[in-house]
């Protein structure tokens, strides 16, 4: 199993020095490259609260930094993106850090980019699915035509540069929408999974119909891998860990369901969702990596785990955590999982 973390680059309380938040950022990646975590991944959001609107400009910094960790998206809003740029970009980033680069393609939690570029959100679900056919058929292509209706046509255009990898890696990131659980199936494209809070278990039938899905289309299970994106932090101690994380993961929630008029967490309720069952992967490294541990056996095994802790830490509880993962949590995982 892999294990990696995402950060949405958060921009620091009060928009203080964002170029330190940036260097700060960069450091936290060459970081988790030297200490042995195998994924860092960028959002790509469009408000005040993040830096990533241009994500792939980031992992392009890492790329340059970094010597094996892999850089991948988390994710990339396909639907607001022209996917020949998006190729583009990625097989850069690729050829920068010699076959490193990943895209998960997504559709977002947020929807700040469809009035931003002129897109039409009642055409929400048609405009992603229109332009993941095409990326997915830039990757098989190096000249193609193709049509839709969201895009002018491609007419025997080849797609510059190539990336490094044979094939660039393309995960389809996933919600709770039982139908993006089929269509990664239908498409035969990895799975990556966001799970932010409530119990995992719900999402345990979802992703057997993806498994089903997919193999009903002919990909054998090999070619079906799940990937977990959550919340979760580690520290030496379970207190010292929910004391740290608690007050900023309730801070950026209640901003967000403030906008979407939902009820904020109380520390009860976050606690709650940090139990054996909960999605939240929280503690020390010891109930981390059983946790996670946990979580592949409740999903049928999945092949990477990556932490979501952008939650307006400081850069130095950030640094913590990702040393004791790559030290403490990856080694207490191979060794838990017999390898």
């Amino acid at each position: 199993m892999e294990i990696g973390v995402d950060s949405f680059a958060a921009t620091p309380k009060g928009h203080g020095d964002r170029v330190a938040a940036i260097d700060e950022l960069l450091e936290r990646i060459v970081l988790a490259d030297e200490v042995g975590l195998d994924a860092f991944g960028i959002g790509e959001h469009y408000r005040k609260e993040f830096l990533d609107s241009a994500q792939a400009v980031l992992l392009a910094a890492a790329a340059a930094r970094t010597k094996r960790i892999r850089l991948t998206s988390a994710v990339t809003v396909l639907s607001t993106s022209d996917p020949v740029r998006v190729f583009q970009n990625f097989a850069t980033i690729d050829l920068i850090s010699n076959g490193r680069a990943e895209i998960v393609a997504g559709r977002g939690s947020f929807v700040d980019s469809f009035p931003l570029f002129g897109y039409n959100l009642n055409d929400y679900d048609a405009i992603f699915a229109e332009k993941l056919d095409l990326l997915l058929k830039i990757r098989e292509n190096e000249t193609l035509s193709w049509s839709g209706r969201y895009r002018p046509p491609l007419r025997e255009q080849t797609i510059y540069p190539r990336p490094k990898q044979k094939k660039l890696p393309i995960w389809l990131g996933v919600g709770g929408t039982a139908s993006s659980f089929t269509r990664a199936g239908k498409l035969g494209l990895p799975l990556m999974l966001a799970a932010i809070g409530g119990k995992l278990g719900y999402f345990a039938p979802l992703v057997e119909a993806y498994r089903k899905t997919g193999e009903n289309a002919g990909f054998p299970t090999a070619q079906l891998p799940v990937a977990l994106h959550s919340f979760g932090y580690v520290a030496p101690s379970r207190k010292e860990a929910i004391d740290i994380f608690y007050p900023g993961y309730a801070e950026v929630l209640a901003s967000m369901n403030k906008e979407r008029g939902w009820v904020a967490p109380t520390r009860a309720q976050f606690e709650a969702m940090t139990d054996e069952n909960g999605a939240i992967v929280i503690g020390n490294p010891e109930e981390v990596a059983d946790k996670i541990i946990r979580h592949s056996e409740a999903l049928g095994g999945i092949t990477r785990f990556n932490f979501q802790m952008d939650v307006g830490l400081s850069h130095e509880h950030l640094k913590q955590s990702i040393a004791l993962i790559g030290k403490e949590v990856i080694p207490l995982v191979q060794k838990k999982m017999g390898k």
